[in-house]
C-alpha cells in the first residue's frame, strides 16, 4: 500500500509510515491508514498494532503543500472532518494501538499519535502543535485530545505558544507513557505490544471499550458497562482458561474465544 508498509510479528502488526522526507500526512495517507484499519480489524491473529515512522520522523505534520490546492474554507473543513473520523476510528479501535514516536510528531503527526491508546517516545523527540505559526489551528481533534492528556492549562500553553516539548517532557506532562533512548525505542515498543498481544483478546477488547467511557466522563454508564463486561469475559473460554491456569500455576493459553 502506498505510503504504508504492514508487517506481522507473532500476533501483532507493525504499521510503518513511509512518506519521505517528513512522513507528512496527506489526504491519501490518511485514507491509506483507514483502509489498513479495516483490514487489521478483521484479522483474528492480529491482537495489537504498533505504528511508527520510517526515516527521521514519526510524522512532522500535515502536508502543507496540499493545502494550496484547497479553494475554500468548506473544503478545508471537509478535510479536517475526514481526518477526525479516521483518528476517532483509531481511538475507538477494538485492538490496542501503540505509537512509537521518534524524531518529531508535530501538528497532524501528534494528533495521530494522541489518537493511539499508548504513546512511547524517544527521549529527544519533539512533540508539538505549531499550527498557529501558520495562522491556522489544529484540525484533527488536537484541541480536544491534548487537554484530556495534559490538562487545560498546559494544553493552552502548548497550543498558544506553538512551542514543542521533548520526549522526556511529554512523559512528565502525561502526553506520553514512557521515554527511551532512540536506538532502544522500537525494541521497547515491540516488547510492550507483544506483552499486550499475549493477553486475552476478549478482556483487552472490554478494556478498550471501557476506557472510551472514562474519556467522555460517562462514569455511571461506564461502571455499569464494566460490570456487564466483567460477567462477559468471565463466561468466555479465555476467562475460564486464565483462572484455571492461575490455579495450576502455568501460563494461560488464550485463543480469543
Amino acid at each position: 500500500m502506498e505510503f504504508l508498509s504492514i508487517s506481522k510479528e507473532d500476533n501483532f502488526a507493525v504499521i510503518t509510515i513511509q512518506r519521505p522526507p517528513a512522513n507528512a500526512l496527506s489526504s491519501e495517507l490518511i485514507h491509506a491508514i483507514s483502509e489498513v484499519m479495516d483490514d487489521l480489524e478483521n484479522e483474528e491473529q492480529v491482537r495489537a498494532i504498533l505504528i511508527h515512522g520510517e526515516g527521521r520522523f514519526f510524522s512532522a505534520g500535515a502536508d502543507i503543500k496540499e493545502f494550496t490546492s484547497i479553494k475554500s474554507g468548506i473544503e478545508f473543513s471537509k478535510l479536517a472532518t475526514k481526518g477526525q473520523e479516521v483518528f476517532e476510528r483509531i481511538e475507538n479501535f477494538p485492538k490496542p494501538i501503540v505509537a512509537a514516536i521518534h524524531g518529531a510528531a508535530l501538528g497532524g503527526g501528534l494528533e495521530l499519535a494522541m489518537a493511539c491508546h499508548i504513546r512511547l517516545v524517544s527521549e529527544n523527540a519533539k512533540l508539538g502543535l505549531p499550527e498557529l505559526q501558520l495562522g491556522l489551528i489544529p484540525g484533527f481533534a488536537g484541541t480536544q485530545r491534548l487537554p484530556r492528556l495534559v490538562g487545560a492549562a498546559k494544553a493552552a500553553e502548548l497550543l498558544l505558544t506553538s512551542d514543542p516539548i521533548t520526549g522526556e517532557e511529554a512523559v512528565y506532562y502525561g502526553l506520553a507513557n514512557k521515554a527511551f533512548p532512540e536506538d532502544q525505542l522500537l525494541i521497547k515498543a515491540k516488547e510492550m505490544v507483544r506483552k499486550i498481544a499475549s493477553k486475552s483478546p476478549a478482556s483487552v477488547r472490554a478494556i478498550i471499550e471501557l476506557l472510551h467511557y472514562s474519556k467522555h466522563e460517562q462514569f455511571y454508564e461506564g461502571v455499569r458497562q464494566e460490570a456487564e463486561k466483567f460477567g462477559f469475559v468471565f463466561d468466555s473460554e479465555d476467562g475460564k482458561e486464565g483462572i484455571q491456569a492461575f490455579i495450576e500455576k502455568r501460563k494461560p493459553l488464550f485463543k480469543g474465544k
